[in-house]
C-alpha cells in the first residue's frame, strides 16, 4: 500500500508453497482477506518471493498472464522480490543452504536474471522495482583467505554481468530494477562497513561503468541483521546517503535481544527463555556484547548456549526474526526499538520506496508467539502503518 514514507508490503516467504500453484493458491486465499483490512480502497502491493522452481514454472504455459489478470481483479501489484532463499525454505533443514547456490554459481545467476524477467512484467509502468538477494556467500564455507578473496572475485564479475543485464531489460521495458544486496551474520558480506568496503574496493573497480553499478546494485537494509551486529543506523545511513549508494528496500524485521545478568540464577532463567528459540530449521547466529565492548560471533544459538555463562558477556542479539509488534517477552526482549529508529529516519528523509516486512519464522514460533497466519501479518503491517 502507498504511503508517504514509500509503498508498504509484507514478504510472501512466509508462505509454505515452493512451487508456482501451491504459492499461488496461498495467495489467492490470503490476499483479499488481507487487503480487505488494510488497504480496502486502494491498490496493496505483495513482496513476491519465488523459489528457483516456482520462477520457472511461472514463466512457462499462460501462468504468469494468469496471474496479472488476478492481480488487476485483486488490486493488487508486485513492486519487489525477495531471491535470497533459492530452494525449500519451509518444511525441511535450511540452516546455511540458505546462500546456496552462491554467487560463484551459474544457478544464481540465472535464477536472479529469470526473477528479473519476471519483476520486469509484473512491475507497474510508475515504479523501480528491486530484488533483495544473498550477501554473495557464507564464510564458514571457506577456510582460507585466498579462497574467500577468489570467491569474492567470481561472485563480484556475476553480480556485475546481472547489472549489465538488468540494464539492457530496463532499456527495453523502460523500467528500472536493481539488485539489493542483503547483508547478514557470517555472509561475505555481513556489516554495513563491509558492504561499504566490498562496494567501493571491489565491486566499482571491477566495473567499467560506476554509473550502472550505482543505478542497478543496492543495499537492502535488513533492521533485522543491522540489529543483531548493534550498528549504529543513523550513522550508517547517511553513510550510504553521503557515498551515494543506495538503498534499494527496508525489510522490517526484529532479532532476539537479551541482557544476560551476572547471578548464575537470573542468567540461567533468561538462557532458558532463548533456548526455546533453538529450533532445526533456519540459521540462528549470535553476536554476543562483552562487557568491555568487543563482540563474539556465534554460527547459530546452539553455540551460543553451550557459552551462555561466559562471564565477559553482557548481552546477546540473535538472528531470529520475531513478531515485530512484540518487543517485551518476559526475560527477553525484540529489536523492536531498532525498527523504530530506522522508520523515524524513513519518516523524517526517505532514502527508500520499498518497505517490506520480514517475518518467516510463524511456523517454527514458541506456542506463546504464535497466532493465525493472515491476523499476524495484519497485525504486523497495521503497526508499521500507525508509526509511519
Amino acid at each position: 500500500m502507498k504511503l508517504n514514507s514509500g509503498h508498504l508490503t509484507f514478504c510472501t516467504n512466509i508462505y509454505a508453497g515452493e512451487n508456482w500453484m501451491a504459492h499461488f493458491d496461498v495467495l489467492k486465499s490470503s490476499f483479499p482477506i488481507l487487503k480487505a483490512e488494510l488497504s480496502p480502497d486502494a491498490p496493496m502491493g505483495i513482496g513476491l518471493r519465488l523459489s528457483n522452481l516456482a520462477s520457472i514454472e511461472l514463466l512457462q504455459q499462460n501462468h504468469l498472464q494468469t496471474f496479472k489478470q488476478w492481480l488487476a481483479k485483486e488490486g493488487g501489484y508486485v513492486f519487489t522480490m525477495n531471491g535470497f532463499p533459492y530452494g525449500g525454505f519451509h518444511h525441511t533443514r535450511v540452516k546455511d543452504q540458505v546462500h546456496a547456490p552462491d554467487w560463484t554459481t551459474v544457478e544464481r545467476v540465472e535464477y536472479t536474471l529469470r526473477l528479473a524477467e519476471i519483476l520486469s512484467k509484473l512491475l507497474p509502468d510508475d515504479m523501480e522495482g528491486g530484488i533483495s538477494t544473498s550477501p554473495l556467500s557464507y564464510k564458514p564455507w571457506f577456510n582460507d583467505s585466498e579462497g574467500r578473496k577468489n570467491a569474492t572475485a567470481i561472485a563480484t564479475a556475476n553480480i556485475i554481468k546481472v547489472a549489465e543485464n538488468i540494464h539492457q531489460l530496463c532499456s527495453q521495458s523502460g523500467k528500472v530494477i536493481h539488485l539489493d544486496i542483503e547483508p547478514e551474520p557470517d555472509g561475505f558480506l555481513e556489516s554495513g562497513p563491509e558492504f561499504i568496503d566490498w562496494y567501493e574496493n571491489v565491486l566499482l573497480p571491477a566495473s567499467n561503468d560506476e554509473g550502472l553499478i550505482k543505478k542497478h546494485i543496492c543495499l537492502c537494509y535488513d533492521v533485522c541483521h543491522f540489529a543483531i551486529g548493534y550498528e549504529p543506523h543513523t550513522d550508517m545511513i547517511n553513510e550510504l546517503r553521503q557515498k551515494g549508494i543506495k538503498i534499494g528496500k527496508i525489510q522490517i524485521s526484529a532479532a532476539l535481544k537479551a541482557k544476560l545478568p551476572s547471578s548464575d540464577a537470573e542468567r540461567g532463567a533468561v538462557l532458558d527463555q532463548l533456548a526455546r528459540f533453538d529450533e532445526p530449521v533456519y540459521l540462528h547466529q549470535v553476536i554476543a556484547k562483552k562487557n568491555d565492548g568487543g563482540l563474539i560471533r556465534y554460527p547459530d544459538l546452539k553455540e551460543a548456549l553451550a557459552e551462555g555463562k561466559n562471564p565477559e558477556v553482557e548481552e546477546w542479539r540473535a538472528h531470529f526474526h520475531v513478531p515485530i509488534f512484540v518487543e517485551d517477552m518476559g526475560l527477553i526482549q525484540s529489536t523492536q526499538s531498532d525498527i523504530t529508529a530506522v522508520l523515524n529516519l524513513q519518516k523524517t528523509n526517505p532514502f527508500t520506496n520499498h518497505l517490506e516486512v520480514e517475518t518467516y519464522t510463524w511456523e517454527v514460533l514458541p506456542a506463546a508467539l504464535k497466532a493465525p497466519l493472515n491476523d499476524s501479518i495484519i497485525r504486523e503491517l497495521a503497526w508499521v502503518k500507525k508509526l509511519l
